[in-house]
């Protein structure tokens, strides 16, 4: 069974989604979709640990071998993702039963669950697959997993959001697709390690050019990297509580990990850092996504809406660490210029920290909102007092958010001022820490109006029920303990960088 853990990574929660729509019983479908999603993270951990012991892992589907069939390989990259994807996705679950019981028509929650399990499924796909064209294919059903989930959001709005962002994604999608059929026609095959391969003697073609830059444009759109991010606020904003927190953990983190995977081990860093310079497009592109999100997020009224703006700017930084890989140097070999593998590090570390962090303060949000009824900045004057628990968990979110020692933001930062000053861009270093200080204003407004406002009336709120405290809570934990012990989380991504970079551990 163990040889099969690939396959079983994809087929137990695809097998699943349809179960649900068979068991039309509101607890009975959500108890059977939390016990799926526990099994994938278990084969997640288990893979994990597996390439971190022996390796890359290669499976073949079918038993047809290479580049004929299609292969699931894992690697140091895609087992890091596999785990943040499966392990948020088992979390955010057990947050479901009162959290959808409010925000989602009754009759409708098995749908809801044979969707997630499909957006699941499509993610975990997306990370998992060595072919270019499974790839698309993964793609398109987490995405069209996606806008259902989000069309299922109790404001009429969420229509809107999904066909927004159903457009801005197909759009998106088709570049991608473009992109691939282009490679293929270049090379005649769509295995990526083959690909990889076979491009060398086509990279100087306009075909390869032409799909190198349909490639990261659709990617980008997914990834929703500034000014391609329009489909994000709404779409957060909207959606029901889980399903913000579950996408802004794992959506966008996979299509930067797909991008990596392109430009590092497809294309290679010679053709993407050297002949094409996509770090002068990545770098001002995250420096004005940072700024300019933090900005409109410190304006903002709905909290939602406030969380979503900073996503867009932590996806700048995510980016920004990809933007600081250079290549010096001609000749055989790939020599890297200073500070490029601290700043992929704090990119790869950033994914995990920001999913922590972000889908922590998104389930805080929806704790909120079932008391409350509202995400508004005005109905939580006096929060502190009447939800204290809750209010707790968005503060300390926040801290992460902003970067403060003893969390996880704080190591994505500091990794990328490292790799900022051994550049010597001593610059990019302080617009890095002046964006921390935006975020430092807008989830000030919260606390301001929690803890120094008088409550619209007096007595306090409920607490949202245990259910929906724990995952907040354990998500939480993990900002403050992966902040202060990165081992884990530093050490795999610190590997995974130099997996893609070509250097020895």
């Amino acid at each position: 069974m163990s040889a099969h853990l690939p396959a079983l990574q994809i087929v137990v929660p695809l097998i699943a989604a349809p179960v649900c729509l068979l068991l039309r019983r509101r607890m009975l479908a959500w108890a059977f979709a939390t016990a799926v999603s526990w099994a994938v993270l278990g084969i997640a951990a288990l893979l994990l640990m597996r390439v971190l012991a022996a390796g890359t892992i290669s499976y073949a589907l079918g038993s047809w071998s290479a580049p004929w069939g299609i292969e699931y390989r894992i690697d140091a990259v895609n087992a890091f993702v596999l785990f943040l994807v499966a392990s948020i996705g088992a979390v955010v679950l057990v947050y479901a039963p009162c959290s959808a019981a409010r925000e989602i028509p009754r009759d409708r929650h098995y749908l809801f669950y044979a969707a997630y399990l499909m957006c699941l499924t499509g993610l975990l796909g997306i990370a998992i697959t060595g072919d270019a064209f499974n790839l698309f294919v993964f793609i398109e059903i987490a995405s069209l997993s996606t806008y259902a989930l989000i069309s299922l959001g109790s404001d009429r709005r969420a229509l809107t959001a999904a066909y927004q962002y159903l457009v801005m994604g197909t759009v998106g999608a088709t570049f991608i697709l473009i992109g691939v059929g282009l490679l293929y026609m270049a090379t005649g095959t769509l295995n990526m390690a083959d690909l990889a391969v076979r491009l060398g003697p086509a990279q100087g073609t306009r075909t390869v050019l032409a799909a190198f830059a349909f490639l990261s444009v659709g990617l980008c759109l997914k990834l929703a990297l500034f000014p391609l991010h329009m489909w994000l606020p709404n779409a957060y904003c909207y959606a029901p509580s889980m399903v913000t927190a579950f996408l802004a953990a794992t959506a966008t983190k996979v299509s930067i990990y797909v991008l990596l995977r392109f430009i590092f081990t497809v294309f290679g860093p010679r053709f993407a850092f050297d002949t094409i310079g996509i770090q002068y497009v990545l770098l001002p592109l995250s420096l004005l996504g940072i700024f300019a999100a933090s900005t409109v997020a410190v304006f903002q009224t709905n909290i939602k809406r406030m969380l979503a703006w900073s996503s867009v700017a932590q996806i700048g930084y995510m980016m920004l660490g990809v933007g600081l890989v250079s290549v010096s140097g001609a000749g055989p070999g790939i020599r890297f210029g200073p500070g490029s593998l601290n700043g992929l590090t704090a990119g790869i570390v950033h994914l995990f920290n920001h999913a922590v962090m972000k889908g922590a303060l998104f389930l805080a949000m929806g704790c909120i909102a079932l008391r409350l009824g509202s995400v508004q900045l005005d109905a939580m004057h006096g929060l502190g007092r009447r939800m204290p628990v809750t209010t707790a968990a968005f503060v300390l979110g926040g801290l992460s958010l902003i970067g403060v020692p003893l969390t996880v933001g704080f190591i994505s930062k500091w990794y990328l001022v490292l790799a900022a000053l051994e550049k010597g861009w001593w610059p990019v270093a302080v617009l890095v820490l002046l964006g921390s200080l935006l975020a430092v204003v807008y989830i000030w407004r919260v606390v301001e109006v929690a803890y120094f406002r008088k409550p619209p009336v007096p007595g306090g709120a409920d607490e949202a029920p245990l259910l929906m405290h724990i995952p907040t809570w354990i998500l939480i934990a993990a900002t403050l303990y992966f902040g202060f012990s990165t081992s884990f989380t530093v050490g795999v991504a610190r590997q995974a960088a130099g997996w893609l970079m070509g250097i020895a551990p």
